[in-house]
């Protein structure tokens, strides 16, 4: 029969040298040098030109949108801030007249007209 151990019977008794716990662990960088000796220079070389043609390709893309955006946005303020100026003011000039109206005329008579001070009238 066999003794009584605390450790399976299927695990063997570990010396020094088996011990892996000392060792440190590999980088990243020495992992992938290690993997890739084990592929042809013509598809290291292939696999690496073409991973440079990607990063920079998306790298101008990526230019190229920050710059039409830059381009749309500042365009769209230029052309379209004048319009909402405008409109603006014409608004405050809709509620001046009213308030005049109301003013010269008595409180009455900009409800019976139908126009509210606190809402302008929209053409």
């Amino acid at each position: 029969m066999s003794e009584p151990d605390d450790k399976p019977a299927n695990e063997e008794p570990q010396t020094d040298g088996e011990n892996y716990d000392d060792e440190p662990d590999e980088t990243f960088g020495e992992r992938m040098m290690g993997l890739s000796e084990m592929f042809p220079e013509s598809v290291r070389n292939a696999v690496s030109s073409v991973a440079t043609t990607a990063a920079k390709s998306f790298r101008s893309l990526y230019q190229f949108s920050c710059n039409a955006s830059w381009i749309f946005f500042t365009s769209s303020v230029i052309l379209f801030a004048p319009v909402i100026f405008e409109t603006e003011r014409a608004q405050m000039e809709e509620l001046h007249k009213s308030q005049q109206k109301q003013v010269l005329l008595g409180p009455g008579s900009a409800m019976a007209a139908g126009a509210s001070p606190s809402l302008p009238l929209i053409r």
